[in-house]
């Protein structure tokens, strides 16, 4: 199956499981555990959700994977640039990001989305590493950004 379709059946399963679930802390702990789960080159996956007591800081969410920084300001890092600029960041080699924060000196690239909810305000990012480089391209963006919109933003 190509990444594509893999994408739009794994879609599929979190639509279904997540069918009538209101609780957003379990919400993120599916969609982080599906995807993990469906890639084989996920190596950290999950979300950094928007501190309401910290505005303006990122504090580690529902994930799967290796232990995972605790706080990211807005602005640093490839997670901090996703929710300070509201764009997704896709990074071929996070060792080449200026102020790339390291959490896990295995990772090698990334793709970070935000994560709005209906009303289009900013509640998290949701971050995924690979421990190879260039894993993560415009099918990824698509694809994630879908699950998130139907996850969340609905």
């Amino acid at each position: 199956m190509n990444k594509r379709d893999q994408y739009r059946e794994t879609a599929k399963e979190i639509a279904a499981v997540l069918d009538g679930e209101t609780n957003l802390t379990t919400r993120m702990a599916t969609v982080s555990n599906i995807l993990h789960h469906a890639f084989e080159h996920y190596f950290w996956t999950g979300f950094y959700v928007v501190d309401p007591e910290k505005p303006g800081e990122l504090v580690v969410g529902p994930y799967q994977g290796t232990l995972g920084c605790l706080r990211i300001p807005f602005g640093k890092g490839v997670c901090g640039t996703a929710a300070a600029t509201g764009e997704t960041q896709i990074v071929e080699d996070v060792h080449a990001f200026p102020g790339h924060i390291a959490c896990d000196a295995r990772s090698a690239s990334e793709i970070v989305l935000p994560v709005v909810d209906a009303s289009g305000t900013l509640i998290a990012v949701f971050d995924v590493d690979s421990d190879r480089k260039a894993m993560f391209d415009e099918t990824d963006r698509e694809g994630l950004e879908a699950i998130l919109r139907a996850s969340f933003a609905s």
